[in-house]
């Protein structure tokens, strides 16, 4: 619940946000329901307004998201025993926030049936009270864009949940190396058209910390 109201900020910011870069109730609607992925929203946005081509929008997506694939292999354990709708749906509903206290709470797979069940209902409940928090507040945002001026400077809310969840997943040197190189980059190549600056930084992060892995284990692996 702590966290809730930050992403409940963050999702009427992103509501107003995408009814302002030019799409429709509807479609705005269909967005923040469907993607239910704020930092790849909020990554978006700014390239539909722009006119960015299908295949900007959707490699910035995907690559602003390709910290869940990490998620999910570490998820993976806990939730191979559901059926693979539950674990689709799970994975829908899966968020940065309830990922991060998920594994703070369980940081092993429970080794018996009712240890696993009582895993997954926490997991269920962090991820509802995500969804609702988020979504139902994206939606007042778009139903109220015209009402809320973007001057109020909610994306600060954004920017902070993002920082928030940047500092509890940069537990090791190497995390907080990947984390400095892809902050230097962005900045270094903000010029960039239709926001590649971010492209760039995610690249030049997981380059420097690959290499930094393969030199740690060359020199583990010396007599």
């Amino acid at each position: 619940m702590g966290a809730a109201s930050g992403l409940a900020a963050w999702g009427l910011m992103t509501g107003v946000a995408m009814v302002n870069s030019g799409l429709s109730t509807f479609e705005a609607l269909l967005m923040g329901v469907v993607v239910f992925a704020g930092s790849s929203q909020l990554a978006a946005i700014p390239l539909i307004a722009a006119g960015a081509p299908m295949w900007v929008i959707l490699a910035t997506g995907f690559c602003v998201n390709l910290r869940f694939v990490v998620f999910s292999a570490h998820l993976r354990p806990y939730l191979m025993h559901l059926p693979l709708g539950q674990r689709l749906l799970s994975g829908y509903l899966t968020t940065d926030m309830s990922y991060v206290m998920f594994v703070r709470r369980c940081p092993k797979p429970a080794s018996t049936e009712s240890g696993c069940q009582a895993q997954h209902a926490y997991l269920v409940g962090n991820c509802a009270v995500t969804w609702v928090a988020w979504v139902g507040c994206s939606i007042a945002g778009v139903l109220l864009a015209s009402q809320i001026p973007m001057a109020w400077g909610l994306g600060f809310a954004g920017i902070l949940a993002l920082l928030g969840v940047t500092l509890s997943l940069a537990t090791n040197g190497l995390r907080w190396v990947g984390a400095g190189v892809a902050g230097m980059a962005a900045v270094a190549s903000y010029a960039l058209p239709y926001k590649l600056n971010i492209l760039l930084a995610i690249a030049a992060a997981v380059a420097a910390c690959l290499v930094l892995e393969s030199v740690r284990q060359s020199g583990e692996s010396l007599p």
